[in-house]
């Protein structure tokens, strides 16, 4: 199917201007089956790695192997945010709380676990360790740690990826280099040479390092580079998060149909994360869920690539941005190729969120609910409180009534791993917008 495309002038200028804006997706359609075996597969290999995962990584005994996060009510919260922006969010508001993912505390661990896991039985089967048969638990001893030393793995990061690989790919024994760019926090990289992984630092944006990651690795003899910005692999390991909410949500009670709407929230940055969940929550709840997601103002990567409909092929420099953000997860200049194209027909919209309203979010949440999220992960937060995106849902066909019934999911993507003194840092800098 050809698109055709025009960058609206005033969307452009807001964007520009570092205004808070909307994009409602004029692209959406009536869902149609996803081609779903890519998410089956997925689930099945992380249901064959568990017995590893319980055995090397004690976080996740309770969950026997199974790396999954829970949902919570938010109800002070939700009574804050009324307050704060005196209006009112019909239904229930919720929040996925990703930030507490076992191994890595961040969305990243779903999608970038999950390709580490899939390249280790894949190299496993074909040296013939390894059967699928067999107990994977076996994969913790030390001759496989000493059989994986011989292949290298690459990244390029701003910080939550390399920590999923970086740690589990050093679990398993691989060598294990991330290229890290100019948002990187520098406690996450003293965390990786921590756990002997190699650290790279660039001085420049998220592009560049992935793109520097990929060159080095193609210098090496059995490197495989893991692609942030193009890997089915991780957009599938994200996808899995559909299956497992399903089953959350009917184990809360909590209804998705059509007088049942189930909304949700996705903080974005190149957008494997929250593109793989989009399309592993369609998969699930089809017309019944409704996905939008989030950016920074500096750094509208997505919004920017959908609505011109040039992808990865246009960059928020090209607008004027300096893709400068607190949120350094959500650093990105330029979209996932796959991403944007996986979920152009899927997804609802793209709001954009000044750092200080990341902040105040921050804060708002922390003294509310006690909990605490590093300011990427709140870029969802606002979303229920938007009016644009209250309207959108009516245009929709979504009555009162049904808003009424419906459960609003912010996804947190990350906040576990801050360290104690940064973490009050930001919830200092948060109370001071309020």
């Amino acid at each position: 199917m050809k698109y055709t495309y025009q960058l609206d002038p005033v969307l452009l200028s807001d964007l520009q201007g570092k205004k808070e804006t909307f994009w409602p997706n004029g692209l959406l359609k009536p869902f149609s089956p996803v081609e779903s075996q890519g998410i089956i597969d997925a689930e099945q290999r992380l249901l064959r790695f568990a017995p590893y995962l319980k055995e090397v990584f004690p976080d996740t005994r309770k969950t026997n192997g199974i790396i999954e996060s829970p949902i919570r009510y938010l109800p002070r919260m939700h009574e804050v945010m009324q307050g704060y922006y005196q209006t009112t969010i019909p239904g229930k508001l919720m929040l996925k709380c990703d930030n507490q993912l076992p191994i890595a505390g961040s969305i990243k661990a779903r999608g970038g676990i999950y390709e580490v896991l899939k390249l280790a039985e894949t190299l496993a089967l074909k040296y013939r360790m390894l059967e699928k048969k067999d107990d994977y638990s076996k994969l913790a001893n030390s001759t496989f740690k000493d059989f994986f030393s011989q292949f290298s793995i690459a990244v390029g990061s701003t910080g939550n990826l390399a920590l999923s690989i970086g740690t589990m790919g050093a679990a398993l024994g691989f060598k294990v280099t991330v290229h890290m760019s100019q948002e990187a926090k520098e406690w996450k990289k003293q965390l990786l040479r921590e756990k002997g992984v190699g650290v790279v630092e660039h001085e420049n944006d998220f592009s560049f390092a992935v793109e520097e990651g990929r060159r080095h690795c193609l210098k090496e003899e059995k490197c495989f580079f893991i692609d942030d910005e193009n890997s089915k692999d991780l957009f599938m390991g994200y996808a899995v998060a559909g299956l497992r909410l399903k089953e959350q949500l009917k184990q809360e009670g909590i209804k998705v149909d059509q007088d049942h709407p189930l909304i949700v929230y996705l903080p974005c940055g190149v957008g494997g994360g929250p593109g793989g969940v989009t399309y592993g929550l369609k998969h699930v709840f089809g017309d019944y869920v409704h996905c939008y997601f989030a950016e920074p103002v500096n750094s509208p990567c997505m919004l920017l690539g959908l609505a011109s409909g040039k992808h990865e092929a246009i960059s928020v420099q090209d607008i004027g941005l300096s893709n400068k953000t607190e949120a350094d997860g959500l650093a990105v200049g330029r979209p996932s190729a796959l991403a944007g194209k996986m979920v152009r027909e899927l997804l609802n919209g793209v709001y954009t969120v000044s750092d200080e309203n990341l902040y105040k979010m921050l804060a708002l949440l922390h003294e509310s609910e006690s909990i605490s999220l590093e300011p990427s992960a709140l870029a969802g937060m606002i979303g229920p409180a938007m009016p644009r995106i209250r309207a959108h849902l009516g245009s929709l066909s979504l009555t009162d009534d049904q808003l009424s019934r419906a459960t609003h999911l912010v996804w947190a993507t990350g906040g576990d791993l801050v360290p104690e003194s940064i973490m009050q840092e930001y919830v200092t800098k948060g109370k001071r917008y309020l």
